[in-house]
């Protein structure tokens, strides 16, 4: 399907996305959208973003055995994968 609007950018660099677009891609308030370039010009989709874990299952029991054996604490998520990584 193609489908042209237009919209005019503000002096912050923000854009309306026109109503008929948003139907189309069933944007709603807080919808997330992902702009990707091409050679063609700007692609604009909706996306979704899901949190993953810095650690796999292994590491957290691990970690998890660490913390109920020695009560150690680490005061970034780096410092506590390069521990588990060094077992």
């Amino acid at each position: 399907m193609d489908y042209t609007e237009t919209a005019k950018m503000t002096s912050k660099g923000q854009v309306t996305i026109p109503l008929t677009i948003r139907e189309i891609l069933e944007l709603e308030p807080g919808s997330t959208v992902m702009f990707k370039v091409t050679e063609r010009g700007v692609v604009l989709s909706p996306c979704e973003i899901v949190e993953k874990s810095p650690y796999t299952a292994k590491e957290w029991r691990q970690i998890e055995r660490l913390v109920a054996e020695k009560g150690k604490v680490y005061k970034t998520s780096g410092a506590a994968k390069k521990y588990v990584e060094s077992l």
